[in-house]
């Protein structure tokens, strides 16, 4: 059911804004149904550009698990840029959904994927264009159901005055019941007559009790002790989890259908291709990773339910780059069967296939050769670091020798330049190992000149280090933003060969992540006062304010090193203590003492103490 008077209005806008085919819908395989004959309607809510949101694989397989049931309505909705926001804010205009133009506030359940802290402004700037109030105390049963999960759910605290529920853990088992459920309660309420904040918290309190995996913060308080460190959290019913456990699919992976027919956007996005998970999880611990750790167990797929999803998804698309997605996408045990199939398969078509997230070991030396079918603009690589023994004591178990053969092996087969990713800032972080950076990517370099005799492109992208909730490193301080311009500015210097860049992500963002990813409630003002003066699209350096951000900090008392650079001693509770993951807080615990002793005994062994980073 179209909503044409809107849909109308916003067209005769579109000739004022850039890239308007992002506002439009209609894309190849998007679902358009009739509101009428559907039991429940779902936004799934990317807070970020079109762009970045429709790259996004687990939008992708949402989208298709929710429209593949007939009783639901599923549409997509991203954060506007700011000339369209201009245009519906001046025009009095809504935030909809792309599939028919249906006003956020008309749907019943809003869902949010939080892939990355600095975009929670667009969380509220998209609530306030839907017409949805951005303080969950002030909705009704009338309202949406504002649901939110992804990465960021992990600490839910800064959030959790704007949203109403946070699914922890995997997808595509929890939304299809809290939908249900939710709506169930709705269609109760609305018989009753009863539209009141009251029912609305008895209806939630109804989901988070059948839903281990379903946190409502609003029936959560926290305690604090004198100094600012939480005493403990204290739920008001009795009939919601006292922890929150983490959804897993732990059946046959297989059976968990991948998106043959995803949405195909119409404008170009950054990963302009089709993504097939063949792997969840990580089999590796590195003790800087979220994710190795929020999404375990391991879990996989079989060669021919990828390289079969593959070509139907191919079929329906016409899209001719095919990446394989997990985390360490090397380390699926049949990726040679799995290569080779994929290559059999898609290059008499004329489709390429990509192979992100590599892993460097002994494998990598005969890679080059065995993926001779995949287009070779450019080898992206993870060292993280540049020394073995500052990779060691962060667990990341690969070697130098071994990323030096593999190089060569590539520019043999005809790779053109390298990417190395690489963490500054990390707990016990010398200048040797800023050294070696550069020394890793000169190296390359080198060889690049020895095998073609020319020197090939190398760049060192640089990610300051900010440590993570459910991480062993959620107890140190971030590094301060005078090392990370230091480090930085040391990097520069060091450099000698033209054909190698370096590139360190931008500081103050990286601080605002830091203070983001780690705050807790008291927080969440500042987050509102930031978004009130204009805070949003920070993900983006052309609308990121840095300034902004720290005012409205400092104008609500809120003490940025509390939160980001202080070292948090092992007894402290944390914002998210209360939000249980596989491995659990016994194991960060170990881990972490574990870290402390490995960089003690570096240190002694280099003769000096750590640069200062890292609390």
């Amino acid at each position: 059911m179209l909503n044409t008077t809107l849909k109308d209005e916003v067209v005769r806008h579109l000739p004022r804004v850039k890239t308007p085919a992002q506002y439009v819908g209609g894309e190849i395989n998007s679902v358009v149904k009739d509101h009428r004959q559907v039991r429940g309607k779902l936004c799934l809510a990317f807070p970020d550009a079109y762009t970045i949101g429709m790259s996004h694989h687990g939008l992708q397989v949402l989208y298709t698990i929710m429209n593949n049931d007939p009783q639901w309505a599923c549409e997509r909705a991203f954060a506007p840029w700011l000339d369209f926001e201009g245009v519906l804010r001046n025009g009095g205009l809504p935030l909809y959904g792309l599939e028919t133009f249906t006003p956020l506030h008309q749907f019943d359940v809003v869902g949010f994927s939080l892939q990355y802290e600095v975009c929670y402004t667009n969380l509220l700037n998209m609530l306030d264009l839907g017409g949805i109030p951005v303080w969950s105390n002030e909705r009704l049963v009338s309202d949406p159901l504002v649901i939110a999960g992804g990465p960021g759910a992990q600490n839910p605290e800064l959030l959790a005055p704007f949203v109403d529920l946070f699914i922890i853990g995997d997808g595509e088992q929890s939304l299809p019941h809290v939908m249900n459920k939710w709506v169930e309660l709705k269609e109760r309420a609305i018989r009753d007559g009863d539209n009141t904040y009251r029912r609305r918290l008895e209806m939630l309190a109804e989901v988070a009790a059948c839903s281990p995996w379903a946190y409502a913060p609003v029936f959560y308080e926290f305690d604090y002790h004198a100094d600012g460190t939480i005493a403990a959290v204290n739920r008001t019913r009795s009939d919601v989890p006292t922890e929150i456990a983490s959804c897993t699919i732990n059946c046959d992976f297989d059976a968990i259908p991948l998106p043959t027919k995803p949405v195909v956007s119409f404008v170009q996005t950054p990963h302009d291709r089709l993504a097939i998970e063949i792997m969840r999880g990580c089999p590796h611990q590195c003790r800087f990773c979220q994710s190795t750790v929020i999404k375990r167990p391991l879990r996989m797929r079989s060669v021919e339910m990828i390289v079969q999803s593959a070509l139907e998804t191919y079929r329906n698309t016409g899209t001719n780059e095919i990446s394989l997605l997990s985390l360490s996408t090397s380390d699926y045990p049949h990726f040679e069967e799995l290569v080779k199939r994929m290559h059999e398969v898609f290059t008499p078509l004329g489709v390429n296939v990509s192979l992100p997230s590599l892993r460097i070991n002994h494998q990598l030396r005969s890679l080059p050769s065995l993926i001779q079918g995949v287009r070779k603009a450019g080898l992206t690589l993870a060292p993280e670091v540049a020394r073995d023994d500052m990779r060691e004591q962060i667990r990341k178990r690969i070697k130098n020798e071994d990323l030096y053969v593999g190089c060569r092996e590539a520019f043999k087969n005809g790779w053109q330049k390298v990417k190395l990713y690489f963490l500054c800032g990390l707990p016990g972080e010398r200048e040797v190992d800023l050294d070696g950076i550069v020394e890793m990517a000169e190296t390359i370099g080198q060889i690049s000149r020895e095998v073609t005799g020319r020197y090939k492109d190398v760049t060192a992208s640089v990610s300051n280090f900010v440590p993570k909730p459910h991480t062993p490193y959620q107890w140190n301080g971030m590094a301060s933003r005078e090392y990370f311009h230091w480090a930085g500015d040391y990097l520069h210097r060091k450099k000698r060969m033209k054909t190698v860049k370096v590139k360190q992500h931008d500081i103050e963002t990286s601080l605002l992540e830091g203070i983001l990813t780690r705050g807790d409630r008291r927080v969440s003002p500042g987050l509102y006062e930031a978004w009130k003066r204009g805070a949003r699209m920070d993900g983006w350096r052309e609308c990121f304010n840095a300034e902004l951000w720290w005012k409205a900090f400092r104008d609500c008392n809120i003490d940025v090193p509390f939160y980001s650079h202080r070292q948090r001693p092992m007894g402290e509770r944390l914002p998210w203590d209360h939000v249980n993951v596989k491995k659990g807080r016994a194991y960060l615990e170990k881990e972490q003492e574990r870290s402390v002793i490995q960089l003690k005994v570096m240190a002694d062994a280099v003769g000096g103490e750590p640069t200062g980073c890292g609390g």
